[in-house]
């Protein structure tokens, strides 16, 4: 079994990662803030679960913060590193800025570095679906062109991809990028969609529903990406003259052992039929409040998963209604309600 360092492991995706790992007996180094961007309470719960297992070793300090990270990762000695930590939200980037250069550039700045001192075997970080910014030919695909973001958090998100292509050509370290597309699932997080919809309608209070409703998003269960996670963390990318057979659709870099790869469900959805499915897993009806665009966002998200099953063998595919109705289970088990 594997020594593998998941940063942001008190985060959504994070935390069932760690959890997946340990249960199939792995060491994991647990590397968090415990940020307050939303409730640290559930932040906390979700690492007093991962702490119930003895090979989870955790550490609470921020990622940009000079010597910490790489003074944990020397310690903990890591094989693989999962960077997942991040300053997350479209909208709240537009509001504060410096929190995403701080936690998103700095911060995977100093995992970079960890990763190249410890020599690890494979490096795979965090991106999103929302680099591919103004592009509207979809489904996206990791071989099109993605320099029309329109977030900051977009942008710090594409940084981190280039900053990884430059370590892993400079140092051969192999990196896998991932892009995620609209996560959801139990122990989700509450400044998005599900989470806001889902309190809204249990309390009977309106949801606003932005663009009218004229909004697709390719919605990815949160098992689903995990399991693509921990099948990739094997796919290590190959270094250029390792005379690899080519696969097909593949993002490899030319010059690196570097590659990204969509994590997305393939399947676009109509944010009026996303609220369909709450209303018919909640038995209540939503209160729509019509809302235009909001800034910084894009009105449709939609992955080709290709390469991830070229790779793997595995694309996700758990049905919306199905996933939805596991949430909204688990908020009702969560809060009481």
């Amino acid at each position: 079994m594997g020594r593998i360092l998941v940063t942001g492991s008190a985060g959504f995706i994070g935390f069932h990662l760690a959890r997946h790992l340990l249960e199939a007996g792995h060491a994991v180094g647990g590397f968090d803030s415990l940020n307050p961007y939303y409730d640290v309470t559930l932040k906390q719960r979700r690492h007093e679960i991962l702490g119930a297992y003895p090979a989870f070793i955790p550490e609470i300090a921020r990622l940009e913060e000079e010597g910490r990270f790489a003074g944990f990762a020397e310690t903990f000695a890591p094989d693989v590193i999962v960077h997942l930590a991040a300053q997350a939200g479209v909208r709240y980037s537009i509001e504060q800025p410096r929190a995403y250069l701080e936690a998103n550039v700095t911060g995977s700045f100093n995992v970079l570095e960890a990763a190249r001192a410890q020599g690890v075997r494979h490096l795979l970080m965090a991106s999103t679906s929302s680099v591919y910014g103004a592009n509207t030919d979809m489904p996206y695909r990791e071989t099109d062109k993605a320099d029309s973001q329109m977030s900051f958090y977009a942008a710090t998100k594409k940084a981190t991809e280039s900053m990884g292509h430059a370590w892993a050509h400079i140092h051969g370290l192999p990196i896998t990028m991932f892009r995620f597309f609209t996560v959801y699932g139990p122990w989700g997080r509450p400044d998005m969609a599900l989470f806001k919809f889902t309190r809204a309608i249990l309390r009977d209070e309106p949801i606003d529903v932005y663009n009218r409703g004229e909004m697709y998003r390719d919605f990815t269960y949160i098992d689903d990406l995990v399991r693509s996670i921990l099948l990739l963390i094997d796919a290590v990318p190959p270094a250029p003259d390792a005379g690899a057979p080519p696969v097909p659709g593949d993002s490899l870099s030319p010059v690196a052992p570097w590659r990204v790869v969509n994590l997305g469900n393939s399947t676009k959805v109509k944010l009026t039929d996303f609220i369909d499915a709450i209303e018919t897993a909640t038995g209540l009806t939503a209160t729509r409040n019509l809302m235009p665009m909001q800034p910084g966002d894009v009105p449709a998200t939609w992955a080709d998963a290709e390469l991830l099953r070229a790779l793997t063998g595995y694309a996700p595919q758990t049905d919306l209604a199905e996933g939805v109705a596991a949430f909204v289970a688990w908020y009702r088990d969560y809060y009481g309600v």
